[in-house]
């Protein structure tokens, strides 16, 4: 069910933003403060940021507009009366907090779930303000809550199911990457980011400069902004304010260092002047990792968060480069042991984790899943679960894949297997770096290797046994729309899109584009596709033949599962064909044997869509449009499997050209490529 209206109660920075963000999926937002200038304030903290968006082209002034129509800012609490969901955001005060939901447990209509975005207080503690416990949940929103994609889901102690489901469900609405948190001192972020930076303070007052610990800090974490850099942008006080709750509630590591309190009770922001010295970055370097890799390990330990929760946390919550648990993976287990070994050491309180005591004498780095399989009666979902990297596929990925999915389909009652994506894209494409690094190694034949295995992935969900549906409730591109193209049907969302953009960064379709494309909707189609790279949004895909069903992003699962019981499903193979559109037969017709040539030379007697459809090729790589011409071409007229073959058998070919380098190389640099035709 779609939720149709939400209350924000509090329009400072954090709630005026999360309003926005509400607003920004055409949710009905009533903001709540008490003075009506505080309201204006927050309304135009949200203008300002809309406006930002709208000189950076990411809003039209009309969505603005609309956006702004969304919200209703107001003193009046009871205009909340008849919300879905009510989201309290107000300062971090527990009696003041408690107060508000019990006038709100009186206010709002049964049907209102009420929840709180507090950043260190207990859940289960707040629940006991109001009647209605089961529906009561955390929310933790961070900074900036508009566009930070994180979202900590906490059930209290008496949480409902249904309650935690809806939560979720809230978080995929709003465009949010949901991860679930056991209601706990720091829940999982704060949990191991406030020592960090209180570890940070304590390196200080140990006569190491800032400089030294915030460029020390950029390079081991890989992060714009260093620890202190961060305190001041933020606020000194939210940082030892938090190390207070957490130090009250977990021992004396926790708690603030003398040098950050002192900090605090100055008023002063930190001096970020001074030199870098050489010999004390080695020190640094391991005291913060060690911080993190400690309090990882033990939030893990107790069952805060899973191990890929609490990754997804620094990289989407915080923007490291990688989370904890990926770290101790890269310097390996045993120097990662050492470093807690000699952290621990330095304080009364702490004590080695268990777990990673445990994986040093297993010998082998923490296996970390992205890719998740969950069985619900009759239909398995295997779930791409990287939202931090818009679920991009690299050699784990394609091999967890295999796996996941060998399981959903020897488990015993499982009928259907539902691919999906987690957050807001289904795949976006295969991992850019894996390519640049092996390109620069001259190890082509690893990316021959990766996707030969790739192929075979694939194969096995084409000629599964089960019904494969591909669940596109977001973005696909390049290696995500031709992992689409293995299953049976597509069943997409209004979020839904598909794209083969590999022409524009130099290479081609590799994982059965060329071929599986033109068997579902020919080829001049098909190349319209590749050559191009336009994406396609799930109605037009539906139009053409690509997509079987078309439904509400809200009711998708539902729909789904109704599909599955009533059947038949449509496939691929049963469904009869379309009859294209006027503007989709027209570019048919453009890139028929008998015009293409014409679109691929510019030539000028091309009408005004076929010029700019050629004005479009021009910019793609020559050589990889070239051969993506020709495997289209080829592989109409032969089986599919030789036809794979083919795809693979060009991959040498295109890797080693300057274009490839240059175009993979520009999605890294965020930049348009320049391609020579080498």
């Amino acid at each position: 069910m779609k939720m149709q209206k939400v209350g924000v109660i509090g329009a400072g920075n954090m709630g005026s933003g999360i309003a926005q963000r509400i607003a920004q999926e055409d949710i009905q937002v009533v903001m709540v403060d008490m003075e009506d200038e505080f309201v204006e304030r927050g309304m135009e903290n949200i203008r300002k940021t809309l406006g930002e968006g709208v000189e950076r082209r990411i809003f039209t002034a009309e969505r603005m507009e609309k956006i702004l129509s969304n919200i209703t800012g107001t003193t009046d609490r009871k205009a909340v009366a008849d919300a879905d969901l009510v989201i309290e955001v107000i300062f971090e005060d527990m009696a003041v907090k408690k107060q508000l939901f019990s006038e709100l447990d009186d206010i709002c209509s049964q049907k209102t779930v009420l929840a709180s975005n507090t950043s260190s207080f207990s859940i289960t503690e707040l629940a006991d303000a109001v009647r209605r416990k089961d529906r009561f949940v955390g929310l933790h929103f961070f900074y900036h809550p508009a566009k930070n994609r994180l979202l900590e889901v906490i059930p209290g102690e008496w949480t409902g199911d249904g309650t935690v489901a809806m939560a979720e469900e809230f978080a995929r609405t709003i465009g949010k990457t949901g991860i679930n948190v056991k209601d706990a001192p720091g829940f999982a972020v704060n949990r191991f980011f406030v020592p960090w930076l209180n570890e940070a303070a304590r390196l200080h007052g140990e006569e190491i400069s800032i400089p030294t610990i915030d460029e020390t800090a950029k390079r081991v974490f890989d992060i714009g902004m260093g620890p202190f850099e961060l305190m001041n942008v933020t606020g000194i006080p939210i940082a030892y304010h938090s190390t207070v709750s957490l130090g009250n509630a977990l021992g004396d590591f926790y708690g603030p260092s003398d040098r950050l309190a002192r900090q605090f009770e100055s008023g002063e922001e930190w001096d970020l002047s001074g030199e870098i010295d050489d010999h004390q970055v080695a020190t640094v370097e391991e005291r913060l990792l060690g911080t993190v890799f400690t309090v990882a390990c033990q939030l893990v330990q107790e069952g805060v968060a899973s191990i890929e929760d609490t990754d997804r946390g620094a990289k989407i919550g915080l923007r490291w480069s990688s989370g904890p648990f990926e770290m101790m993976n890269a310097v390996g287990i045993e120097r990662a042991h050492g470093i807690v070994t000699d952290f621990v050491g330095w304080y009364d309180d702490l004590e080695m984790p268990r777990n990673l005591e445990t994986q040093l004498s297993l010998g082998r780095p923490w296996d970390i899943s992205y890719v998740d399989l969950a069985v619900d009666g009759r239909i398995a979902h295997v779930t791409f679960n990287r939202p931090e990297a818009l679920n991009s596929i690299n050699e784990t990925v394609m091999k967890q894949l295999d796996e996941r999915f060998f399981e959903a389909e020897i488990t015993d009652g499982v009928e259907v297997i539902v691919l999906e994506g987690a957050g807001k894209a289904f795949v976006a494409g295969a991992d850019i770096a894996y390519f640049i690094e092996k390109i620069d190694e001259d190890r082509i034949d690893d990316i021959v290797e990766f996707t030969s295995f790739g192929h075979k992935v694939l194969k096995r969900i084409d000629s599964s046994e089960k019904l494969v549906i591909a669940k596109l409730d977001g973005l696909a591109m390049g290696g995500g729309t031709e992992i689409t193209l293995a299953a049976d049907t597509i069943v997409a969302t209004e979020r839904g899109s598909l794209a083969l953009p590999e022409t524009g960064i130099g290479i081609y379709p590799g994982l059965g584009g060329t071929q599986r494309m033109t068997r579902y909707i020919g080829k001049e189609l098909a190349k319209y596709l590749v050559l191009t790279g336009r994406p396609l949004d799930a109605v037009t895909a539906k139009d053409i033949g690509l997509v079987e069903y078309v439904f509400p992003s809200s009711e998708v699962d539902e729909r789904i599962e109704e599909l599955v019981r009533s059947g038949p499903v449509m496939t691929k193979e049963s469904r009869e064909e379309v009859t294209l559109p006027e503007n989709m037969s027209a570019i048919k017709d453009l890139f028929s044997n008998a015009n293409l040539q014409m679109l691929l030379k510019g030539d000028p007697g091309l009408d005004e869509t076929g010029s700019k459809l050629a004005q479009t090729i021009s910019r793609k790589a020559p050589i990889a449009v070239k051969i993506a011409n020709t495997l289209i071409d080829e592989g109409a007229d032969i089986d599919l499997d030789d036809g794979l073959q083919l795809e693979l058998d060009h991959l040498n070919e295109i890797f080693r050209t300057k274009d490839a380098y240059e175009g993979l190389s520009s999605v890294l640099e965020r930049r348009r490529p320049s391609f020579s035709g080498e």
